[in-house]
């Protein structure tokens, strides 16, 4: 099963993630299908917290890829987001 899932980055106490696509079978930290955004617990200023490719989320979640739980509340959160940017 391909699964959209966070896989960590970034120095000791300065996490980093990058939102990724991949098997599930596959280990947290390995090799990834495709890179579709990335997640900055720690930003400051003016520096971005989240960037996700959502055209790119919709077709993996069309071809039967499922969401770990955290991405799920990313996700949701970042459309909420950009509708109130855009409208």
């Amino acid at each position: 099963m391909v699964t959209i899932r966070l896989t960590r980055r970034g120095a000791r106490n300065q996490p980093f993630y990058h939102i990724v696509v991949t098997d599930s079978r596959k280990r947290q930290g390995g090799k990834s299908l495709e890179q579709i955004g990335f997640f900055n617990p720690v930003a400051r200023g003016a520096e971005i917290k989240v960037r996700i490719d959502l055209p790119r989320v919709d077709y993996w979640l069309g071809q039967g890829a499922q969401q770990s739980d955290r991405v799920d509340a990313l996700v949701k959160a970042y459309r909420k987001q950009a509708v109130a940017a855009n409208g």
